[in-house]
């Protein structure tokens, strides 16, 4: 099984990889360059996710105490059966690409160890070797 994770070139703080498209959909929406067109299209496909992805529970490996607090390491990923998530983020892309944020897509076989998952999507923390940027 294949895992897609969508990415723009700017560091996100806590884990140290590529941010993801949703927080860059979201800065989007915030920055008023977008017509109404565009701006319904994206506030659906996020409304969209927000209903339909679960949110993980997790985000690193650690059980210990205080893990809550400590520095989130595990990065999302799509599966590649979720077909119908995958089309929706490639109409983020198309509209964050349209803007001057170029999305890159990684396609990843080995993601790293897994610390949340679900029909849709994996959370992990990368092995050295998982590319996790769009470069």
């Amino acid at each position: 099984m294949a895992y897609l994770r969508f990415v723009i070139p700017q560091r996100h703080s806590d884990s140290g990889v590529d941010t993801g498209v949703f927080q860059a959909a979201h800065e989007l929406l915030d920055s008023g360059e977008l017509g109404e067109t565009e701006l319904i299209l994206v506030r659906e496909a996020i409304d969209w996710f927000n209903a339909h992805l679960p949110r993980p529970a997790r985000f690193n490996r650690t059980t210990s105490k205080g893990h809550y607090r400590r520095r989130a390491a595990g990065i999302a990923w799509f599966r590649d059966t979720a077909t119908e998530c995958l089309a929706r983020m490639h109409a983020l892309k198309a509209a964050l690409d349209a803007h001057g944020r170029p999305v890159s897509i990684i396609r990843e076989n080995r993601i790293g160890y897994v610390v949340y998952e679900d029909e849709l999507q994996v959370v992990a923390e990368p092995f050295t070797d998982t590319r996790t940027s769009g470069e």
